[in-house]
């Protein structure tokens, strides 16, 4: 069970965690340390990006990025973007099959995710994307958005579902009981 982070005179609490029926609050002094991730939906065309808060929550859409023709203003743009942002990681949809099996598609994403990680200095985390595009063309549908003005954001849109479902699946081995 989490609790609001309460800060008070430079005081900075950390959520309240009840293991075993024991509820602890833990006290720093010192600042946050920013857990900030990027998530990015590659495709052939377009990088959806998306990144987390600070405390590495929740996810949000930040922009979509067409394409260049020279694959290295693409990774130098997303290094740009790592700084700007601060993060620690980067979350990248891996678009393996509905069988799990390896897609060409996929062998393609993960070779431009060794060079951006060689590039950043920073992790890649590969996560699984089967589905992502469909979600986000639904959400936006549900939203009101017409179906001709989804190739905007749709690619942000997946990126940020990406990233979230990163952060939630880190957050639930985080919390879960250690046997």
């Amino acid at each position: 069970m989490c609790a609001i982070i309460a800060c008070r005179d430079g005081q900075i609490f950390a959520p309240f965690v009840e293991r075993a029926g024991a509820v602890k609050l833990e006290a720093r002094s010192k600042k946050l340390e920013a857990l900030r991730y990027l998530g990015l939906d590659i495709g052939n065309r377009r990088i959806g990006v998306a990144v987390s808060d600070e405390l590495g929550l929740t996810a949000q859409p930040v922009l979509t990025r067409e394409r260049k023709r020279n694959q290295r203003d693409d990774l130098r743009s997303l290094a740009r973007l790592c700084r700007r942002f601060g993060v620690v990681g980067i979350v990248v949809g891996n678009p393996v099959h509905l069988s799990g099996e390896v897609s060409p598609q996929a062998a393609k994403i993960q070779a431009f995710a060794a060079e951006l990680g060689a590039l950043t200095g920073l992790p890649i985390h590969l996560w699984d994307e089967r589905l992502t595009t469909r979600e986000a063309h639904r959400i936006l549908y549900e939203a009101g958005h017409p179906r001709q003005q989804h190739r905007r954001v749709v690619d942000q849109v997946a990126a940020t579902l990406i990233l979230q479902s990163f952060m939630d699946a880190k957050l639930e081995a985080a919390s879960s009981p250690r046997v």
